[in-house]
């Protein structure tokens, strides 16, 4: 095969006849930026490894701009970022712990949620049939003396893997029997009551 001189390198003279590129990319129909950036939200550290590429693409000279646009963040967020990486260092990239009052649902008291909502309220002394965020709530001040509001409850009803419908109402249609004997009653009218 005859070969190219290139400075001091000699390079093989390939045709196009023997390799073909193709441009590598993803052409799936589910993998987008937006379900990648979905994902991210559900799995957990996937953000630290979003703020650890933001800073890797900065560093290889990316603008801020550009980063923003690519994971679907503000310019300030980015910049944000930038500043708290220059004074923190690689720390920045970790979550910080975030105050607020704990959780009174443990682990071991969402297992036990879980288990009486696949029972019947009626079960538990509550004398409705389905489960609601009202029956929710009642259930739990009832029993664990905790205090939510009933948006909460349907809420962790939801998050539990459970669905909240909507009851079905129907009206009852009379039978011809009960409708006569409805008319019956109607006409007749104790004596001295004429009108």
């Amino acid at each position: 095969m005859p070969k190219r001189n290139i400075g001091a390198l000699q390079v093989p003279n390939y045709t196009r006849k023997y390799f073909y590129y193709h441009e590598l990319g993803l052409s799936h129909p589910t993998v987008t930026r937006d379900i990648l950036l979905r994902k991210a939200d559900v799995t957990p550290g996937a953000w630290i490894g979003i703020r650890i590429a933001t800073l890797l693409l900065i560093l290889s000279g990316w603008k801020s701009t550009q980063v923003a646009e690519l994971f679907g963040l503000t310019r300030w967020a980015v910049v944000k970022r930038i500043r708290k990486a220059n004074s923190d260092g690689v720390e920045a990239v970790n979550d910080r712990t975030r105050s607020g009052r704990p959780s009174h649902f443990d682990e071991d008291v969402m297992k036990k949620l879980d288990e009486a909502l696949s029972k019947s309220p009626q079960d538990f002394g509550i004398p409705r049939a389905q489960w609601d965020g009202v029956v929710f709530v009642e259930y739990l001040k009832k029993t664990y003396h905790i205090e939510i509001h009933v948006r909460h409850a349907q809420r962790m009803i939801k998050k539990l893997g459970y669905s909240l419908r909507r009851p079905m109402y129907r009206f009852v249609q009379a039978k011809k029997e009960g409708v006569e004997e409805f008319r019956e009653t109607l006409k007749k009218s104790p004596e001295g009551d004429e009108k």
